[in-house]
């Protein structure tokens, strides 16, 4: 008895011919419903009331709802129709794109490369498409050696896919835990060694070490400050990095023990976890105003702002350097928008900030290093102009960056990319996206709320996702921008003050005293002033 075969997924090109062939008359009259509109973008509930009005009531067409082109136009993200063709951009899953292209004519069916498929979109914008040449951006071969997972399911969990093939690797060949110890004699602070001195040559030595510090340790109290013990362990290698503690640098040699015998991902994700890195951050948004009073109702007033305003309108967004309230070692720190012009005192809105950029990029390097007495460990940016000075900080100090977009202008625009002309001019659109495309790609990893945020859901493309192929006719064409599988993306949920946020159960807690002027403020008939 024979098993069962394993058979060949269909493109849906072959879904397509195979639809042609099986209901040839049925695809005719509703790919020509879609011809019948002339040139347009067709949106996804465009493409499936055109094939509910086909099928209507007529029960020899049903099997046509129910077979494989439909499943393509449930797929399907957007359809070109430049009579007599139509291309559709197919999404089967998130992360995963097929082109292909009917000559409802002619009947034939072509899969398109993401260059010819947006060559072809030009064509609504510019008409016939160019002969010339179109400048093509194809970040892909810059990230082709690095390792990245191919399931949908996996996209925002960077680190953890990170740290699995990192451990996999370490546990096929030992050798490649060589790596992993040069980290550890070069990780320095000011100079300073912090893991291992040169006593610790090789990873035999290491191990050996490891033991013999592991003996010691245990025979001291847990509480132990490190001063006690530290020219011991000092002579054994190892330096101030590992704890506090006798029970914490204990901790950290059994987690490095476990990871140099038997390596697994959790261990090595906690390990890494432990070792001091990030002393100094910076943290980048540029437009708008930010104080800790009297900003609610300006604009743009959504970000940790570091740009100086001298005009403040009543904020201290005109004070050079500001502590944050509640905290010990966190200050806003703000540079002005500079041109040959002088110092531009008032606000602008973010729409209008790009020509800025690079000098305040510049300027906010000699004050960042001036207050940190050297280069910060690691700069995060926030927003689309935070994110572009963000990777010329990051670049020119040679520092982690790490991106967070909160909101890619992009996706809140329909078709903005290909009619970017049209509101360039109020939006600058060709800015922002170029920004966004430079900052997302520079970047060592990327933080997002969720995982919409990055790959959408099965019927709705993500907002960096957008990214990955696109076009702005006349500047540049977008083959490969960005990458949803790619590691640098983590999701990290934000956190919430529970000072400030806590379970309505918890009276002691609740302004209750204030709760009569909410009440009338929000029933009460009569307007005042505190309406407004």
């Amino acid at each position: 008895m024979s098993g069962p075969k394993l058979t060949r997924i269909p493109s849906m090109r072959d879904r397509v011919e195979g639809t042609l062939s099986a209901h040839r008359n049925e695809l005719i009259a509703l790919l020509s419903r879609y011809v019948a509109q002339g040139k347009a973008i067709l949106q996804p509930h465009h493409l499936l009331d055109e094939l509910e009005g086909i099928i209507g009531d007529d029960e020899s067409k049903k099997a046509l709802k129910d077979g494989p082109f439909s499943e393509v136009l449930r797929c399907a993200q957007e359809a070109i129709v430049l009579p007599p063709f139509v291309a559709i951009a197919i999404r089967p899953r998130p992360g995963v794109w097929e082109y292909v292209r009917v000559n409802v004519f002619e009947l034939n069916v072509e899969q398109l490369t993401v260059s010819e498929y947006l060559c072809f979109k030009e064509e609504l914008v510019d008409g016939q498409s160019s002969k010339g040449f179109v400048l093509e951006l194809d970040f892909e071969p810059f990230n082709a050696t690095f390792p990245r997972p191919n399931r949908s399911s996996s996209i925002g969990n960077g680190v953890q896919f990170l740290n699995r093939h990192l451990s996999s690797i370490m546990f096929r060949n030992k050798d490649c835990l060589e790596p992993l110890l040069d980290f550890l004699r070069a990780h320095k602070y000011k100079g300073y060694t912090l893991m291992l001195n040169d006593r610790i040559q090789s990873v035999p030595r290491l191990q050996s070490a490891l033991a013999k510090a592991e003996d010691y340790l245990s025979k001291l109290p847990p509480d132990a400050p490190f001063a006690e013990f530290e020219y011991v362990l000092q002579g054994m290698g190892f330096e101030k990095g590992w704890g506090d503690t006798a029970s914490r640098v204990l901790e950290m040699m059994h987690l490095l023990l476990d990871i140099l015998q038997a390596p697994d991902p959790a261990t090595l994700e906690t390990f890494l976890g432990r070792i001091p890195m990030v002393f100094n951050v910076v943290i980048l948004s540029i437009h708008g105003y930010f104080g800790q009073a009297n900003v609610l109702g300006l604009p743009d007033t959504g970000g940790q702002v570091t740009r100086l305003i001298p005009d403040a309108k009543g904020t201290t967004c005109n004070q050079r350097m500001e502590r944050v309230s509640g905290t010990e070692h966190t200050h806003i720190l703000r540079v002005p928008f500079r041109s040959e012009k002088g110092i531009l005192r008032q606000w602008i809105s973010r729409f209008d900030i790009w020509p800025y950029l690079e000098t305040f990029a510049s300027d906010a390097a000699n004050e960042i290093t001036a207050e940190l007495q050297g280069i910060p460990d690691f700069i995060i940016g926030n927003y689309s102009d935070g994110n572009l000075v963000a990777s010329l900080l990051a670049s020119k100090m040679g520092v982690t960056q790490c991106t967070i977009a909160h909101a890619l202008e992009k996706t809140k625009y329909p078709d903005s990319d290909i009619y970017w002309k049209k509101y360039d001019e109020k939006y600058h659109f060709s800015c922002q996206f170029t920004a966004d495309l430079l900052a997302m790609n520079n970047a060592d990893f990327i933080i997002t709320s969720t995982y919409q945020e990055i790959a959408g859901t099965k019927d709705t493309v993500g907002q960096y996702e957008s990214h990955s192929a696109f076009t702005l006719p006349g500047l540049y064409r977008v083959v490969h921008g960005i990458d949803v599988f790619d590691p640098k993306f983590n999701i990290v949920s934000p956190g919430a003050d529970m000072s400030i946020y806590f379970p309505y159960s918890e009276k002691s807690k609740r302004l209750t005293a204030l709760h009569g002027s909410i009440e009338k403020l929000l029933y009460d008939p009569e307007q005042n002033d505190e309406h407004m």
